[in-house]
């Protein structure tokens, strides 16, 4: 087996590791418990133009909306060679009356609405069964030492952009290279 070293610039090749590394984060998404077994995860990737939109879009809300904090993210998604977008579409609550959702009895359709960033409310442990899925998949990526990051702001704009179809979405960027674009960042 012959070996080579692959240097930043070794795009191709990277990008299809990283794709990889991506499909099994998702697999990992998919088969994370669950409550009642029931699952409402919608996932995407974002890769090449689509993830150069999405970046340059976090920037460009961050400067109308005077939060550095989107500019500071928008330049680590265009610092990144892909985003796995997770999140929930349509999930139905679990039926337990908890109040976690902020309501005494279970949400009902009526009780849903589109508020500045997500649908709302979510069942609470729906909430938790993304935030299961998620570790999972981050665990997955770290497992094969890709940089990443759980990002709000990156979900929020993905969903405003339509990229996925989903009621609350997390964005995670992902890259390969000699430092992490995620840490040590200004701001």
């Amino acid at each position: 087996m012959a070996f080579r070293i692959w240097s930043e610039e070794e795009g191709e090749e990277m990008e299809e590791a990283i794709e990889l590394v991506a499909q099994l984060m998702m697999l990992s998404a998919r088969t994370a418990p669950k409550g009642k077994g029931d699952d409402f995860l919608v996932m995407e990737l974002i890769t090449g133009k689509r993830l150069k939109r999405l970046g340059e879009a976090m920037i460009e809300y961050g400067e109308e909306v005077k939060d550095r904090f989107y500019v500071r993210d928008g330049k680590s998604v265009l610092a990144s060679h892909a985003v796995l977008l997770i999140g929930l579409k349509d999930a139905e609550p679990v039926g337990l009356n908890c109040g976690g959702c902020g309501f005494e009895r279970c949400i009902r359709p009526e009780d849903v609405k589109e508020f500045r960033d997500f649908r709302a409310p979510i069942c609470m442990i729906r909430l938790l069964d993304l935030g299961i899925a998620i570790g999972s998949a981050v665990k997955t990526a770290s497992l094969h030492n890709v940089d990443n990051r759980v990002m709000y702001r990156a979900g929020v704009l993905a969903r405003k952009l339509e990229m996925i179809s989903a009621d609350v979405v997390m964005g995670i960027p992902l890259s390969a290279k000699g430092k992490s674009p995620y840490f040590d960042r200004e701001v």
